[in-house]
């Protein structure tokens, strides 16, 4: 075996796109506005005491400085019903919560309807990392449901089944 040493954004992109993640919309309605970002870094488990999340974001986004005004941030791990969700969330232009069927908090956290996993969770800590920021979140509330989560794999959309929740 002989690794490749070629570590160019475009090489990376590529060799980290066969890593299967999920896809969770992270969102707020703040001054009654909806928004939100989109990250397929996201991880969950990063401790249990406190409940901790984390999720990196690039540090020329113009969204996440909006977003990171929120006093609560709905996380929604898309599910196989989200359909173009993420694709419409991620973009730059237009509104991007249009006909998405959402639930929001008394706390300002925005939810997506039928997704797999709902976490309502504040910034607890950010870390300055190469280009990006990773934020880790903390989790006040939580809901899971028996969708079959969406799978961003290679590129392309995917789901898996889920087995039933205990």
């Amino acid at each position: 075996m002989s690794l490749n040493r070629e570590l160019d954004p475009l090489t990376l992109r590529k060799v980290f796109a066969q890593h299967p993640s999920g896809i969770a919309a992270l969102s707020a309605e703040i001054e009654g506005v909806k928004t939100g970002i989109i990250a397929s870094s996201f991880t969950v488990g990063v401790s249990l005491e406190p409940a901790l999340v984390m999720f990196a974001i690039q540090k020329t986004s113009n969204t996440w400085p909006k977003l990171r005004k929120a006093s609560r941030i709905g996380v929604s791990v898309l599910s196989d019903r989200n359909g173009g969700v993420c694709t419409q969330i991620a973009s730059k232009n237009g509104d991007r919560f249009r006909d998405i069927d959402t639930l929001t908090t008394e706390q300002g956290a925005l939810f997506i309807e039928e997704s797999t996993l709902w976490l309502e969770t504040s910034i607890y800590n950010e870390v300055e990392a190469g280009d990006h920021w990773v934020v880790l979140l903390e989790v006040h509330g939580h809901h899971a449901s028996e969708h079959s989560p969406q799978i961003f794999h290679d590129s392309r959309f995917h789901s898996i089944p889920v087995p039933e929740l205990v």
